[in-house]
C-alpha cells in the first residue's frame, strides 16, 4: 500500500520504511508526527481525494533536522562599474521515517500533525491583539450612536462638542438640566428647543 501525501507545498508518494526529506517540520528528533493532507491511497483499491482523502494520514518518526545541500546563487552585471555578487543558501529540512499509511481513523489517532517550523514574529498572542483592537473600535462607535447630540435640530458637530465639553453627553443629561443650569453654562448657549426634543429622545 502506497500513499501520496503533500507538505511544504509538495507531493511525495510514500510506502511505510521510506525515508524522506521534506521541508523543515516543528518537532524534534524521536517524535512521531502525523501527515494529515493526503491526496491519494494506492494498493487493492485506490482512493484519489477531493482533495485529499477523509480520515486518512501518514505517520512518521523525526529522525533528524538537517540542511540541503549548498545552493550557489551568482549575479554579475555586465556594464561599466560591473558588479560581482556569489551567495550561498542550504535549505532547513527534516528527516523522517514513514512507520504507518492509515485509510480511516487518523483524525482520532491523537498524534501531533505535521506543520511546518511558525516564522518568528507569528506567535499567537500577537494574532490576538488585531482581534480586540476590532472589538474595541465596534463598541466605540455603538456607544456613540447611542447619544449622538447631532441628532438634534440646530446642533452640529462643532455644538456637541461644546456641549461635550461642558459635561453633556446624552439626551438623557440635557433633559435633566434646569434653568439655572443651563444659565450657568458659558461654553454654549443651550437652546430650550434643544432640551424638549433631548427629553422625547430620552424616552426613546
Amino acid at each position: 500500500m502506497f500513499a501520496v501525501l503533500k507538505t511544504g507545498g509538495k507531493q511525495y508518494k510514500v510506502q511505510a520504511g521510506d525515508v524522506l526529506r521534506v521541508e523543515k517540520l516543528a518537532a524534534d528528533a524521536g517524535e512521531t508526527v502525523q501527515f494529515n493532507d493526503v491526496l491519494m491511497l494506492g494498493g487493492d483499491a485506490p482512493v484519489v481525494g477531493a482533495p485529499f482523502v477523509e480520515g486518512a494520514g501518514v505517520q512518521a518518526e523525526v529522525i533528524e533536522q538537517i540542511k540541503g545541500d549548498k545552493v550557489i546563487k551568482f549575479v554579475k552585471r555586465r556594464r561599466k562599474h560591473s558588479s560581482k555578487r556569489t551567495v550561498g543558501h542550504r535549505q532547513k529540512l527534516t528527516l523522517v521515517k514513514i512507520t504507518d499509511i492509515l485509510s480511516s481513523g487518523a483524525d482520532k489517532s491523537g498524534i501531533k500533525a505535521a506543520t511546518g517550523s511558525a516564522p518568528a514574529g507569528e506567535a499567537a498572542p500577537a494574532a490576538k491583539k488585531p482581534a480586540k483592537k476590532t472589538e474595541a473600535k465596534a463598541e466605540a462607535p455603538a456607544a456613540a450612536a447611542a447619544d449622538d447630540l447631532t441628532a438634534l435640530t440646530g446642533v452640529g458637530p462643532a455644538a456637541a462638542k461644546k456641549l461635550a465639553e461642558a459635561g453633556i453627553e446624552s439626551f438623557a443629561a440635557l433633559a435633566a438640566l434646569s434653568d439655572e443650569q443651563i444659565a450657568a453654562i458659558d461654553t454654549i448657549k443651550v437652546k430650550p428647543e434643544w432640551v424638549e426634543q433631548a427629553k422625547e429622545l430620552a424616552k426613546g
